[in-house]
């Protein structure tokens, strides 16, 4: 081992794990131009499935980000599930609703590794790289610091670094060595298989399911590919070979006309649900598996993690310490949400012997918000159906100088925006004003009068949107004096 180099190069943040978390978090940063580094201790981009579903809130992320059509290239949305039970009889879902605030109203279906691929380009894109086969060994923090020792083969490196991010995942070292507890617990007694494999004899134009007494296996077809991803909880069987993973399929689907390969990729999830007791230990923040890990019932997991990094990237590229703070305060309720939902609907699967393919908007996670955040301020009535930390809707159909556009067309790009429905001002931030004609570039008309339903204006209004696209403000009687005091 080659003697450690004690350089000490200056960084604002060090980002460790990168996987949709951290790689989301980066992106963030450098379109911001905050300078970091994105250590990765596994050699090369990780494979398998892993998580497969992307929620309609972590797609309009996605789409700020600019990847959302690399996305949707690669993956399915609103894809067919066909629930076959033992008699024979066969079910679909689920359904979503059309709603005009809503540009991705369904879950798109794409393999984990190719989220990881489409920010890994993103990331290029903006300049930055993932630095694979680095791993994070140890740190100490002060006041002003965090120093880490980071192992790259047989070499180790010590940076220094405003702020550590962990984003390593539910055995990851941040956590362990920032004396956070995880708290929670482990069933070893609930375990399920999930492995990409190519089947012959199936189609691939739906989300097969089956269940019987046993339990449930279910194959589904991974966009993009030529595999499936199956998944069957499993009961004492040790040895999981080929041969098993086709002896429990053929057993619950009653079908002896499939044929599965030799998986490429497997991988037993262990029923886990545990919550860090705090999301930050002074330099140091967690985001993602390394905060929260739950069982996969509801698809929540990985696109938490994707939101937990939104919400921390614009905050960390300020510095300022009390925005800092309400990363905790925002995100960690929207934890302990998720982990009741998961865990609800673990033991909806259980009693059903198939997983739930119910979809609504806590699932979508469009209901997620931050009302009651030092960060949501208006003057409306508690009864109003949009308020400050709720998340911005969209609406179509608006006309500008240039044509036809949607408001997330305009607001895209993770700055502050004011929409104005009162008379016009100059303002420093950008700035939307809303008339009958535009006639300048920075008016917008409500030609099909969706932007007036979403948000409900007076002829005063003001709604200041926030970088990660949650309102941070109204005021119905036009005080611009609070929207400037909410940007200092």
């Amino acid at each position: 081992m080659s003697r450690a180099n004690l350089s000490t190069p200056e960084l604002p943040v060090l980002i460790a794990g990168a996987g949709p978390t951290g790689l989301t978090l980066a992106c963030e940063l450098a379109r911001r131009g905050v300078a970091f580094r994105l250590i990765e201790a596994s050699p090369a981009l990780r494979p398998g499935s892993r998580g497969k579903g992307l929620q309609p809130r972590s797609l309009e992320v996605f789409d700020d980000l600019g990847v959302i059509d690399r996305i949707l290239a690669n993956g399915q949305a609103a894809m067919p599930i066909r629930l076959t039970s033992p008699d024979g009889q066969t079910s679909g879902g689920p359904t979503y609703e059309e709603r005009p605030d809503v540009p991705y109203p369904a879950t798109v279906i794409t393999p984990q590794w190719r989220v990881e691929e489409t920010l890994g380009l993103r990331l290029a894109e903006l300049g930055g790289t993932v630095e694979f086969g680095t791993a994070l060994e140890s740190f100490d923090q002060s006041a002003d610091a965090v120093t880490a020792v980071l192992r790259t083969s047989d070499r180790t490196e010590t940076v220094r670094a405003e702020w550590l991010i962990g984003c390593d995942g539910g055995r990851g070292v941040v956590r362990k060595q920032a004396g956070i507890a995880f708290e929670g617990e482990t069933d070893e007694r609930i375990r399920m298989i999930v492995a990409d494999l190519a089947v012959d004899g199936l189609d691939r134009d739906a989300w097969h399911m089956w269940r019987c007494e046993e339990g449930f296996v279910s194959l589904c077809p991974l966009p993009s590919t030529d595999l499936f991803q199956y998944q069957a909880p499993i009961l004492g069987e040790s040895d999981l070979d080929l041969a098993t993973l086709q002896t429990i399929f053929d057993r619950r689907s009653g079908r002896a006309d499939i044929r599965l390969h030799t998986p490429e990729w497997t991988s037993v999830w262990r029923s886990n649900t545990r919550l860090a007791d705090r999301y930050r230990e002074g330099r140091v923040f967690l985001a993602g598996d390394a905060a929260h890990v739950h069982s996969p019932a509801g698809g929540q997991g990985m696109n938490t993690g994707i939101q937990d990094a939104h919400n921390l990237g614009w905050k960390l590229a300020t510095g300022a310490p009390g925005l800092l703070d309400t990363y905790e305060s925002e995100r960690r309720p929207i934890a302990i949400g998720v982990l009741q939902l998961s865990t609800a609907r673990l033991a909806e699967a259980a009693k059903q012997k198939s997983i739930p393919i119910r979809s609504d908007r806590d699932t979508t996670q469009l209901n997620v918000n931050y009302r009651g955040s030092v960060l949501a301020r208006d003057d409306r009535a508690e009864s109003a159906q949009l308020r400050a930390g709720d998340r911005a809707p969209d609406a179509p159909g608006l006309t500008t100088t240039t044509g036809k556009c949607r408001l997330f067309d305009l607001t895209r790009g993770g700055q502050f925006t004011l929409l104005n429905f009162g008379p016009r001002f100059e303002s420093a931030v950008r700035t939307f004003h809303v008339v009958p004609e535009a006639a300048a570039e920075d008016e917008v008309a409500d030609s099909s009068g969706h932007l007036a339903r979403a948000y409900s204006p007076t002829d005063r209004t003001l709604v200041l949107l926030r970088p990660d696209g949650y309102v941070g403000l109204i005021s119905d009687a036009g005080d611009l004096t609070a929207v400037t005091e909410y940007l200092l």
